[in-house]
């Protein structure tokens, strides 16, 4: 495993990215758009939150946790709106969760410094936690897809200049102590011929920055339902080409029929493996997550598996999401138990020694 993987138990847990947002935190937020409270009012509701969704990680027994993005109102405008040479021509919303009409009008420039500010809000969740961070962001492919495009006669440099700006983001985060950085494509299953495309600008995004990368490629998760059917196929042998070190898949919700494709090709990634559904009310049985991470390990060795949900957990209530996480601790706690028994305490990838016979 990379790195910052080496100091933690066999088969980590880990979250996607997004945590639920909670019915008053809707309303508040919705207000704030419709001009009925202040941007420092909205900051501190955001610090508030972002505080107990860590806490909920922490109390599940979360390995690598997150902020649970509750910053953004969605998968897109956080970026856009802060993206120079993006035009939001009307920025209020009649519910948070709307997204901007945005669109680019001349091109793009590559910014200096890092205009979006990432690395101030991984800072803050660094501050409040002792843990490994992830922090994840929209890749530059799905941020294009929500933008009108009147600068470019090719849409594929488009995506291209979004991966220089977020480059330039990354640099910053990194320069901030962040150690493992995710770049969420969830607009890519839906268009499965843009694959070399949206591989390119992953690299782009990629180059120069020396942490731990997480590619997530799901099926949508749009008002908890898919947006998108197919199979992970589709990907290789194109996503093979991308320069990060794990490949976060959903298999919950759609089964575990693709890992075999996975195997085939080879990957030599660590990948990121969904067992919750997090389309479904219904919350897993522990051993239920138990036989998916073992039919896993038929095709991916142990120490190249992560434990995490199909997708974020944002369109599910707060109490669905602790017991889905607790649910799926303790099932990667069953697997790692029947793989290592005890676990050395210097060297969490590696079993205790026998002790000898008397």
């Amino acid at each position: 495993m990379p790195e910052l993987m080496s100091g933690l138990p066999l088969l980590p847990t880990s979250v996607v990215g997004s945590y639920p947002v909670p019915e008053w935190m809707e309303r508040l937020k919705t207000d704030y758009y419709r001009g009925r409270m202040s941007h420092a009012q909205l900051q501190d509701l955001h610090d508030m939150a972002i505080k107990a969704a860590l806490r909920d990680q922490e109390l599940a027994g979360i390995d690598i946790v997150s902020d649970g993005e509750l910053r953004r109102d969605n998968d897109i405008d956080y970026f856009l709106a802060r993206m120079p040479g993006i035009d939001i021509p009307r920025t209020s919303k009649d519910f948070y969760f709307d997204y901007y009409e945005a669109k680019v009008s001349e091109r793009l420039p590559v910014p200096v410094t890092a205009p979006m500010m990432l690395a101030d809000d991984f800072a803050f969740t660094a501050e409040q936690t002792s843990g490994p961070v992830k922090f994840s962001f929209t890749g530059p492919f799905s941020l294009s897809r929500r933008i009108r495009n009147e600068a470019y006669d090719d849409p594929r440099e488009l995506v291209l200049a979004i991966a220089r700006v977020l480059n330039g983001e990354a640099r910053a985060l990194a320069a901030r102590g962040a150690r493992l950085l995710q770049i969420d494509e969830p607009f890519l299953a839906g268009y499965p011929g843009e694959v070399e495309t949206a591989i390119r600008a992953v690299n782009i995004v990629t180059e120069g920055v020396d942490v731990t990368w997480a590619l997530h490629i799901c099926y949508g998760n749009r008002s908890a339902r898919p947006s998108w059917g197919g199979h992970y196929d589709f990907l290789f042998p194109a996503v093979l080409d991308a320069k990060v070190d794990q490949f976060v898949l959903e298999f919950a919700r759609k089964g575990y029929a693709d890992l075999p494709v996975i195997e085939k090709f080879g990957s030599g990634r660590t990948i990121g493996l969904g067992v919750i559904d997090v389309k479904s009310a219904e919350v897993e049985a522990p051993e239920a997550v138990a036989a998916g991470i073992r039919s896993a390990l038929s095709f991916v060795p142990a120490d190249q598996l992560v434990i995490n949900p199909d997708c974020g957990l944002r369109n599910i209530s707060a109490p669905l999401a602790r017991a889905k996480l607790a649910a799926m601790v303790a099932g990667a706690a069953t697997v790692r138990s029947e793989l290592t028994g005890a676990v050395h305490p210097l060297n969490p990838l590696k079993p205790s020694p026998q002790e000898p016979a008397p």
